[in-house]
């Protein structure tokens, strides 16, 4: 499952977005690196709005805690296993925040553990996905509706919504061998029609 695939870092798309926003006037670019080389975090501030991208995402920022005995997944050599990204801007607003774990329990003590998380922010809904799916588009669904909903609801993994598709807790979980994997995420939208 590589659902943090939307949001990892790509050092050819970050040096094109800083160079196109290093053109604006007003504009200041600020990239931290890793001891490695790689950037670990970039702030980019315009007079229009802002965008924030780090690889250190902390869990708490997804109102959740973590799945006892889990751990962290181990960056790949293409994806990162945690992002937070922050765009803002007027009258528009964007924040992500998502974390890749593994288990060494089944899926369903997992997804149990999860449900009962969730039940703090409101009604759970349990989807069958094949992978994350993040609603933020009423009119995609062709209603004005804010209530999240199920995709095509087939596939291997189970997703956990709760709250709205402006401001959501999601929780996929899938198998993993003899344990399982699962990815927490936040996601906050505001602006014209939420739409992201």
């Amino acid at each position: 499952m590589r659902v943090i695939r939307a949001f990892h870092f790509s050092n050819t798309l970050l040096v094109g977005a800083a160079l196109l926003l290093a053109i604006l006037p007003a504009c200041s670019v600020n990239v931290k690196k890793e001891s490695s080389g790689e950037e670990k975090q970039v702030d980019i501030k315009t007079p229009i709005g802002g965008i924030h991208v780090s690889k250190g995402a902390d869990v708490a920022d997804t109102g959740l805690i973590v799945y006892p005995g889990a751990r962290l997944k181990e960056k790949d050599s293409d994806h990162d296993t945690s992002a937070n990204v922050d765009i803002s801007s007027f009258g528009f607003g964007l924040k992500v925040v998502a974390l890749e774990y593994q288990s060494d329990d089944a899926p369903e003590k997992v997804t149990a553990f999860y449900q009962d998380q969730l039940k703090t922010y409101g009604s759970v809904l349990m989807c069958r996905t094949s992978g994350l799916d993040v609603d933020t588009d009423a009119k995609k669904s062709g209603s004005d509706s804010h209530a999240l909903a199920c995709g095509h609801e087939s596939g291997d993994s189970v997703e956990l919504k709760v709250g709205t598709k402006e401001n959501q807790h999601i929780v996929a979980v899938q198998r993993d061998g003899k344990g399982s994997k699962f990815t927490l995420v936040y996601v906050r939208t505001h602006g014209k029609d939420a739409d992201i």
